[in-house]
């Protein structure tokens, strides 16, 4: 389990970036895969989630996880979730104590929010898509909306695929540079091949909401020494396949 030195500081939270190591899958998904949108055996998927738990809070629900689609939708939970139906959206906030909230990633860039004054998080998936769509700044201003101050949040983003491993076509850029002729900034050409920089695209959108308070944890999924499932990795390994890694974050 990874940790945000910054998170880390708040006593009232507890949160952790999970790579693959320390579950009960096997193949492929070895070993603490927390995808049931994944391939693996659904009694394996259920273990490894109870794992993460219980490592997070013993005594806490069950994590709440989301149907994600690469969208830039979120939900807002002040309750205890009725049904275990998961909802299609990509970022959840709460202020529910014992509470576990989850994002799945296999590439794309986990966020964890947490508000010190109001007792408020969010865990936020972020693709390039997620990203791009303003998924960051839907999120940040649904908090400023329940009373969260920017000067009070503390955002980090977890481990994701870095530029030198995110290669990317032309027609990529070319959609960033409509959206803004400043994002050429995330992209570098190397012996022809164009490669994209996610996590530091992201700390622009946090940035721009007038986040400061920003732990960037530069750590590549798609570099298999990491031991993180990697969608890239699996692909171009021709496995068909993948594992997800989990990051959670929850109010004690």
């Amino acid at each position: 389990m990874i940790i945000s030195k910054k998170l880390s500081k708040f006593k009232k939270i507890r949160h952790g970036f999970f790579n693959r190591t320390g579950g009960k899958s096997t193949g492929i998904y070895k070993s603490l895969n927390c995808g049931p949108g994944s391939g693996d055996k659904k009694k394996n998927v259920i273990k490894n989630l109870s794992i993460v738990k219980n490592k997070i809070c013993k005594n806490s629900k069950d994590i709440y996880l989301l149907h994600q689609t690469h969208s830039n939708k979120f939900i807002f939970l002040n309750k205890f979730p009725q049904n275990s139906k998961k909802l299609k959206a990509d970022a959840i906030i709460t202020n529910v104590v014992k509470l576990p909230i989850a994002v799945l990633t296999a590439d794309c860039a986990p966020i964890l929010l947490y508000d010190k004054h109001k007792n408020m998080i969010a865990a936020v998936h972020a693709g390039w898509k997620g990203a791009f769509k303003g998924i960051v700044s839907k999120v940040i201003n649904f908090m400023i909306k329940k009373g969260c101050k920017k000067n009070h949040i503390t955002a980090a983003v977890g481990p994701c695929i870095s530029q030198r491993s995110y290669n990317v076509r032309e027609d990529f850029k070319k959609k960033f540079l409509r959206k803004n002729k400043k994002n050429s900034v995330f992209f570098k050409s190397k012996k022809n091949i164009l490669y994209f920089d996610l996590s530091n695209y992201i700390r622009l959108q946090l940035k721009l909401m007038n986040i400061s308070k920003i732990d960037v944890i530069n750590i590549d999924t798609f570099d298999k020494k990491n031991n993180f499932f990697s969608a890239r990795r699996s692909l171009t390994s021709n496995h068909g396949d993948y594992g997800r890694n989990i990051s959670l974050i929850m109010i004690n």
